[in-house]
């Protein structure tokens, strides 16, 4: 909440109109997204007159210091009601950068593919405030995802799969 949304936001603003319309996912107990989101957008669309773009809520995969027996099932139930939203959707790209609600809809977006029905390539780019050790949502993801970046060199030495591009958000 908040900080994810902010670092998104950063990467996005480098992205030419030809990434339309965008659909931006985000837990269902999250109070800050939607406002950041549609400011961003706002200032978007006085660049890019056709700017399109979708908001959508899921419930939260893991709430801080959550037990990991009970995240599973919270997880579950995520992943869950992230796939009709994903196979309504149907992306060519996600593009996610940390946050637990990442994890259901990229796995929903995997789930899609392995079923023939829509191939996404998957972007993780881990925050810039991890610096030494992967977020739980990057160790989950970085073995899903198609292109797994880090913008600290400590991480791609420990994690070789990853792409190192200097800190970009």
């Amino acid at each position: 909440t908040g900080g994810h949304t902010t670092e998104i936001l950063r990467l996005l603003s480098c992205l030419s109109e030809s990434y339309s319309p965008r659909h931006y996912v985000f837990a269902d107990s999250d109070k800050m997204s939607e406002a950041k989101i549609r400011s961003f957008e706002q200032k978007r669309s006085e660049t890019f007159s056709n700017s399109q773009f979708t908001l959508d809520r899921i419930p939260r995969s893991r709430e801080v210091r959550q037990s990991w027996t009970s995240s599973m099932v919270t997880t579950l139930y995520s992943i869950l009601y992230s796939l009709p939203l994903t196979y309504k959707l149907k992306p060519d790209l996600v593009l996610c950068n940390g946050p637990g609600t990442c994890v259901p809809v990229c796995v929903s977006a995997l789930l899609l593919g392995l079923l023939g029905i829509k191939r996404a390539i998957i972007v993780y780019v881990e925050s810039i405030c991890r610096v030494e050790t992967l977020s739980l949502s990057g160790k989950i993801l970085y073995y899903f995802s198609d292109y797994f970046i880090v913008q600290w060199p400590d991480l791609k030495e420990k994690y070789p799969k990853s792409v190192y591009l200097g800190r970009i958000v």
